[in-house]
């Protein structure tokens, strides 16, 4: 399992990176790099930011999770989760795949003079499936530095920690349903942001107050 989903997430990067060859060989010197709320063009850059950005990301990502095992201390080792961090590098740089070939169509489809398209639902659409998938593995997160939600609350207690990632699990698992189902619903854009910000923070706040509970009571 881990070397498919390494060996996966390595072949999404090389696709990223050979439609980034094609996107540079045909797109003029200066394109579309941002689009208001409106799904307007309001600023323009060099065809290096379309094509380059999302996939330096992923191969950053992936350089990242390899050195893993090598800077994470004693203590904190990922060695007992593994698998769940190979899962998690696919989610991730799946993410970064589905964010590159969008914005490389948009780019693309604006300076051909394509048809419009809702930029903005589309990538929240992938963010929301994103979240809702990884969300399943959140509970199978071992305490370290560089994984889930590492915070002085988790990270100072085992039993925090591992309370705020089964919560995270519902969270963002539901969160990633919730908001596919809305956007399909045509909801406001700013409602699909907000839930999201709201679903990230639920955790954070959760294992501050968890730990003071548990401090108050003696429990820690």
């Amino acid at each position: 399992m881990i070397r498919a989903c390494w060996t996966v997430a390595v072949i999404m990067v090389v696709c990223d990176v050979a439609a980034s060859a094609w996107g540079y060989t045909v797109l003029p010197d200066r394109v579309p790099t941002h689009w208001n709320w409106n799904n307007q063009v309001d600023g323009y850059g060099s065809k290096l930011i379309p094509t380059l950005l999302m996939p330096v990301v992923a191969l950053g990502i992936i350089g990242l999770f390899a050195a893993l095992p090598a800077l994470s201390p004693k203590g904190f080792e990922i060695d007992s989760f593994r698998p769940t961090v190979a899962v998690i590098l696919l989610i991730t740089v799946g993410l970064m795949s589905y964010l590159h070939g969008v914005i490389l169509y948009a780019t693309w489809n604006s300076v051909t003079g394509g048809p419009a398209i809702d930029l903005g639902r589309i990538l929240l659409g992938g963010i929301f499936g994103s979240f809702g998938i990884m969300g399943n593995f959140m509970g199978k997160i071992h305490k370290n530095f560089y994984i889930g939600v590492r915070l002085p609350w988790t990270l100072a207690s085992d039993r925090v920690w591992n309370d705020t990632h089964r919560l995270a699990a519902w969270v963002w698992t539901g969160m990633g349903a919730l908001g596919v189902g809305l956007l399909v619903l045509g909801a406001n854009i700013l409602i699909l942001i907000a839930l999201l910000v709201v679903s990230c923070m639920v955790p954070a706040v959760y294992s501050f107050v968890h730990y003071r509970s548990l401090e108050r009571h003696g429990a820690l």
